[in-house]
């Protein structure tokens, strides 16, 4: 009996070895089936969307609530639905039949470019000033938003605007006469931060809506945020739309998607004296194309509106 109990014993102490050498040399492999099996039964959702969510879609990104992606398409709509929902964490998973998933995640997680693309279609106060992926083998994919602006600079943001809207919209005109006169309230108060663009001096918080509002100071980003914000609160469709050196609104007025480019509307003059022009207010493509082309070339297949 003890020759069998031994014999039993040393068998089993074999098979063990064997399964723990299998387990070893095929561990990835177990971890993402293991992985995928107990994410196929786990629902990714996003539930805590706040008031500064959009729900509408664009023609380059789309909300989704699908969150497992079979295509890049899938990664960049779900990168947008988690930026616009304005989450700070969001984990999703790549399923095994999408080959090429992790290798996708990480070219757009690395593109700049790309990333400023989406961030350009969510409200300001969701949008942010960094973003980071982290992944691993088994195909587990965690975004980590950093807004643009605080939770302090939103109160006061919106407060002052609450301010302004009442004080200069009026509902018994157009939305094209109530965003030229919020058009030209920022131009008169405010200046372009130069010393920030050519200097690199920054005494003000020019590239979001708190310079211009509070400071008297924008670059380009201010003043497009801080416009967006009005158009907002008309409940007028718009997006930021962006070249490599410049960026200004996009705006859905009367079935037409127009420029409006307050940044150029309020320019830098020798004499050091205040300007105001209309020539950047709400116009076609052709006409904005063929005032200037250096700074205002974007890419037509992302914002494809424009087509």
């Amino acid at each position: 009996m003890k020759i069998i109990s031994f014999i039993t014993t040393f068998i089993f102490i074999i098979f063990l070895s064997f399964f723990a050498f299998f387990v070893y040399q095929n561990k990835e492999k177990i971890l993402i089936e293991l992985d995928g099996f107990m994410n196929e039964r786990q629902t990714n959702t996003i539930d805590n969307r706040n008031e500064y969510y959009r729900n509408y879609d664009f023609n380059f990104v789309k909300n989704t609530n699908d969150y497992v992606p079979y295509n890049n398409q899938d990664i960049i709509n779900i990168y947008y639905s988690v930026i616009n929902s304005g989450i700070d964490n969001f984990t999703f998973y790549c399923p095994k039949e999408y080959k090429n998933c992790i290798k996708d995640v990480k070219r757009i997680s690395t593109d700049q470019v790309m990333l400023s693309d989406i961030n350009n279609f969510v409200h300001p106060f969701n949008g942010f000033s960094h973003i980071e992926t982290e992944y691993d083998n088994i195909g587990r994919v965690t975004l980590k938003v950093n807004k643009s602006y605080s939770e302090d600079e939103i109160l006061k943001i919106e407060e002052k605007v609450d301010l302004l809207y009442n004080s200069l919209v009026n509902t018994t005109l157009s939305d094209r006469e109530n965003i030229l006169k919020i058009h030209d309230y920022i131009i008169n108060n405010v200046k372009y931060d130069s010393n920030r663009s050519d200097r690199e001096i920054k005494n003000y918080k020019s590239d979001i809506a708190y310079g211009p509002l509070f400071e008297g100071y924008a670059l380009c980003g201010g003043y497009t945020d801080l416009m967006a914000l009005f158009l907002e609160k008309l409940n007028i469709k718009n997006y930021k739309i962006s070249s490599d050196k410049h960026v200004w609104n996009a705006v859905y007025i009367n079935n037409e998607w127009l420029h409006l480019d307050l940044t150029w509307d309020d320019p830098v003059s020798k004499d050091n004296k205040d300007h105001l022009e209309h020539d950047y207010f709400l116009i076609n493509d052709n006409e904005l194309l063929n005032k200037e082309k250096n700074e205002h070339t974007y890419d037509i297949n992302v914002y494809s509106e424009f087509k």
